[in-house]
């Protein structure tokens, strides 16, 4: 998988291409953040946190093809509300611009594709709030984490974090037991945090990294739904309330409470 958040976290890769995806409702953060399913139009903004975070960024055809053929894929933003625009992406390419890569099946679908219709006022405020993303595969019984990144100006704020949590539990609500995904041999950032969410060290992927050969650790939860996982969501949730502040999580037909008293 890819990791980019918190201070100097480096990045983690992990991708395939598979097979419409299922919907997930708005989470509401606090007063200040909120979390919802990652829409096309969502592409451009997420597409220049990626160039911000990873030297091998995915393309933004790669984002179209989870959101709308994936089956398995669930990824979501988190949004920053208020009147908040210091992330404001640097240049946001509208959502049909594809990879300039060799792929004759990209380039047929670029120019087959209509034109984008232009944004409008609320779209663009809504593109210049959104301060992350994430997703998952969930096969079975398992969620695969595939993707974490925040914006470079609010790293080190829990958003990554809270970006993990929100993922843990739509993994439960689709009926998952177990997460499991990769990380740089490196990244003692994002292990640390793994690892307060029961993640621990299962394997070795070796030189799974293409940017550098890196070796990727392959890591496991506790089962979702076992006494040692429950306990250590609840005592995280409260820790990351005294970060976000208080806020109210929707799922589905699932609220929960993160609340700093």
């Amino acid at each position: 998988m890819r990791v980019a958040y918190e201070a100097a976290a480096p990045r983690v890769t992990a991708r395939k291409t598979i097979p419409a995806r299922v919907h997930l409702p708005t989470v509401k953060v606090a007063a200040a953040f909120v979390v919802e399913p990652m829409r096309i139009e969502h592409i451009p903004a997420v597409s220049a946190i990626e160039k911000l975070s990873f030297p091998q960024p995915w393309p933004q055809n790669a984002y179209r093809r989870e959101i709308s053929e994936n089956r398995m894929a669930h990824y979501i933003v988190a949004r920053r509300i208020g009147g908040y625009e210091a992330n404001a992406p640097p240049q946001l390419e509208p959502a049909s611009q594809l990879s300039q890569s060799s792929d004759l099946i990209g380039r047929l679908s670029r120019f087959l594709r209509p034109p984008e219709p232009p944004r409008s006022p609320q779209l663009d405020e809504e593109l210049r709030s959104i301060v992350g993303y994430a997703g998952i595969w969930v096969m079975t019984d398992e969620a695969h984490v595939t993707t974490i990144a925040s914006h470079p100006e609010v790293r080190g704020q829990g958003i990554g974090e809270f970006l993990l949590v929100a993922l843990i539990h739509r993994s439960i609500e689709v009926g998952a037991r177990w997460m499991t995904l990769e990380v740089r041999a490196s990244n003692d950032i994002a292990q640390r945090l793994y690892r307060k969410y029961t993640f621990k060290e299962m394997g070795v992927r070796r030189r799974y990294y293409s940017d550098n050969g890196e070796d990727a650790l392959v890591m496991w939860t506790d089962a979702l739904d076992s006494d040692s996982f429950q306990s250590a969501m609840e005592q995280n949730e409260e820790k990351l309330a005294e970060r976000l502040g208080s806020a109210e999580v929707r799922l589905g037909g699932s609220v929960w409470i993160l609340s700093n008293g």
